[in-house]
């Protein structure tokens, strides 16, 4: 079944165009990453996924029915959104209990469902406490908590690690994964590293538009053959730059000069490392750092736009 269908969403403010012709299907049961950089879409089409914001064109369709039509299907989505949303003066179990009853959940169903997510959350020994007095982290989780009280079918995480702890981040993780195998959940992240270790497919978004979905094995797969050397230079002397590729153009046909780095796509990268070393300091180019890696979806992100993911 098709958890969630997006038809040729567009969203415009005036003359600007947020989300340009979307069109997306995300099977029930899989976790969706939406993939881009601040300011590529995002939230605005997570924000119209969810019935928050009306499209200028296109349809959104909900378990197989038009959101627009129904109230009660806007039910079967929760949302965590970027910011944390929630009432200062309750405590953490009272404001869940609330939430609960606005979706016509009764008291007793979504104190017990309020108590396991907190535990699950890590905040049970916080229930009785006031939602302003828990630190930034356990803000966010909180936030998490409510998103689910009402149990919806489809889960909408809008940038889940914004503002995380380190903890806090690897216990959402866990908690995301847990209830991957009960629910359908969207991811909206530019953290390419989350989305790898979450997400059973991606899609990637830039300036409004979809440019790729597939999974991220595959889309990683696309871009070539071999690990990735990342040799940073002292210096940013464009003329050295050229000079240490010209250097290296024996080893690796698949080179990138960047402001003050190198990037190269070589197979069996490990043999080769101390050779390509050796030949730079035979000419006398000092280098700073080498980072070596497999391929990630920020390398999928920077061929097809051009660009690194936070430029």
């Amino acid at each position: 079944m098709i958890a969630i269908k997006a038809s040729n969403l567009v969203k415009k403010f005036g003359s600007f165009t947020a989300v340009d012709n979307l069109s997306i299907e995300v099977p029930d049961g899989e976790v969706f990453g939406f993939l881009g950089p601040n300011g590529a879409g995002k939230s605005t089409s997570i924000n119209m996924i969810c019935g928050l914001l009306k499209p200028s064109g296109g349809e959104v369709f909900i378990l197989g029915k038009k959101i627009s039509d129904s109230k009660e299907i806007k039910s079967k989505v929760g949302l965590c959104t970027q910011e944390n949303i929630f009432w200062p003066r309750l405590t953490c179990l009272e404001q869940m209990i609330f939430l609960g009853e606005m979706y016509d959940v009764p008291s007793k169903e979504a104190r017990k469902k309020a108590d396991e997510l907190l535990e699950k959350m890590g905040l049970s020994d916080k229930r009785n406490k006031l939602a302003e007095t828990l630190s930034g982290g356990m803000k966010r989780r909180l936030n998490i908590c409510l998103a689910l009280v009402q149990d919806p079918e489809i889960v909408v995480f809008d940038e889940p690690e914004a503002g995380l702890d380190p903890q806090s981040r690897v216990l959402e993780r866990e908690f995301i994964k847990s209830i991957a195998n009960e629910k359908t959940v969207i991811l909206t992240t530019h953290n390419m590293d989350e989305a790898d270790r979450l997400a059973t497919r991606v899609a990637i978004i830039d300036k409004g538009k979809l440019l790729v979905i597939d999974t991220p094995e595959n889309l990683k797969k696309s871009i070539g053959d071999g690990d990735i050397l990342e040799i940073k230079f002292k210096s940013s002397v464009q003329e050295i730059l050229n000079k240490a590729a010209a250097i290296i153009q024996p080893f690796s046909d698949n080179i990138t000069i960047n402001s003050n780095s190198i990037v190269i796509r070589i197979k069996h990268l490990i043999d080769k490392i101390a050779d390509i070393t050796i030949a730079l300091r035979k000419e006398n180019i000092p280098i700073e750092e080498l980072n070596m890696r497999s391929n990630s979806l920020e390398d999928v992100f920077i061929q097809l736009t051009g660009r690194k993911l936070r430029e």
